[in-house]
């Protein structure tokens, strides 16, 4: 490999994943050393944490009084799918997708759920569907925050105030980021270890009382497995929105999650970790801007998302390469800056157009985005030099 100077200063954290996300600035073991272990989550200790985790969740979101929170299993695809099979098949469906967790989702409805009515509404990786299709006589599925395009949706102007069908949003790379207009989604859905930086495997469920209403007047046609049933002898089950959840939690990873949502309180609540995203983002921008091989992905400036930024490589000299070669290239400029511990794991998704994708959620401190960029040009120009000298 071409010998380039390498910058001087390393992010102190290399951890910029798009899930699991770097751990909250000061995070260590020690700071889970309350975790309920050892006691049942059923017994009042057990309870008592899981029912703080809903109850604070809903402070720091600014989620209504009427809506329902619930931890539920499986992470995020836990709380999507449970939503799938539970409320769908009672009107028509728009799907929207424009990346490969939105696209995931219209193959669980149109292949195994295997619905009559269904529009699919696609978008390349990149741009949008058009949103003004939508039919909000139907139910709608769509992710408010396209982990894998970085596309995100503009708000939520584009949703009816007077719709007749559901809006289910898989939320999870925007939850805690982004403002969610809760009088617009009637499901959401999220996981802990997108912007909180918490650990996998748990997910949110937010239900709206006209979703609440869906359950209770309507019952699917397929089997429901235990794992996804929301409702018992035809009523919602109350006990899974106070704590009592379907299957058994970690009660550390619980922990875990307290403890992010103690230091998002403490930074001063959504405002704080959406301002700490955004102005992640500005300083990629502002790089972006003055530099000429890459650029983002997402074609439209309003939808780029504060989360998982997500970056195209746009040099001549790699754009003229075979799809194969370009795709060698990314994984190469990924792995340079992997070896040198610089940033882990920031390789396009595996679906996705090849490039990078930098997580730059509230967790990730300014600082580490600063030192990060000039390691990007570093390796970059690595694999240029490489390609002239081949």
């Amino acid at each position: 490999m071409t010998d380039l100077t390498k910058p001087p200063v390393r992010p102190k954290r290399a951890t910029f994943s798009s899930g699991p996300c770097a751990k909250r600035p000061g995070w260590s073991l020690q700071k889970l050393e309350n975790a309920c272990l050892g006691r049942s989550h059923r017994s009042k200790p057990g309870k008592a944490k899981l029912s703080e985790a809903i109850a604070r969740t809903r402070v720091i979101l600014g989620i209504p009084d009427a809506y329902r929170i619930g931890i539920v299993p499986a992470s995020d695809t836990g709380a999507v799918e449970m939503a799938l099979w539970s409320l769908l098949g009672a009107r028509g469906v728009d799907m929207l997708a424009w990346e490969s967790f939105g696209a995931g989702w219209v193959t669980d409805v149109a292949k195994q759920l295997k619905l009559d009515d269904v529009r699919i509404l696609e978008a390349d990786y990149g741009v949008l569907p058009d949103l003004a299709q939508v039919d909000f006589d139907r139910d709608v599925v769509f992710t408010w925050n396209g982990t894998t395009s970085g596309v995100r949706v503009p708000g939520a102007d584009w949703i009816a105030e007077d719709r007749a069908g559901l809006t289910i949003c898989d939320a999870t790379s925007a939850a805690f980021a982004q403002d969610l207009d809760w009088s617009k989604l009637d499901v959401v859905t999220f996981s802990w270890q997108k912007v909180m930086g918490g650990e996998a495997a748990h997910g949110m469920t937010v239900l709206s009382p006209r979703a609440v209403e869906r359950l209770e007047s309507y019952a699917p046609p397929w089997p429901m497995p235990k794992i996804f049933r929301l409702t018992k002898g035809g009523k919602l089950n109350e006990g899974i929105f106070r704590g009592e959840t379907i299957n058994t939690p970690s009660m550390l990873c619980v922990e875990d999650y307290l403890d992010a949502l103690t230091w998002a309180e403490e930074i001063g609540g959504l405002a704080a970790l959406r301002a700490r995203a955004d102005g992640n983002l500005a300083l990629i921008e502002a790089w972006v801007g003055q530099t000429d091989w890459v650029d983002f992905l997402a074609t439209d400036p309003a939808t780029r998302s504060n989360t998982s930024v997500c970056l195209k490589i746009v040099d001549p000299r790699i754009c003229a390469l075979s799809a194969e070669a370009q795709a060698a290239a990314a994984k190469k400029l990924s792995a340079l800056l992997d070896a040198e511990s610089v940033a882990f794991d920031i390789g396009a998704y595996r679906d996705a157009p090849p490039g990078l994708r930098i997580w730059a959620g509230a967790t990730i401190e300014r600082e580490e985005v600063e030192a990060l960029l000039p390691w990007l040009d570093w390796a970059f120009a690595s694999v240029a030099a490489d390609l002239v000298v081949a």
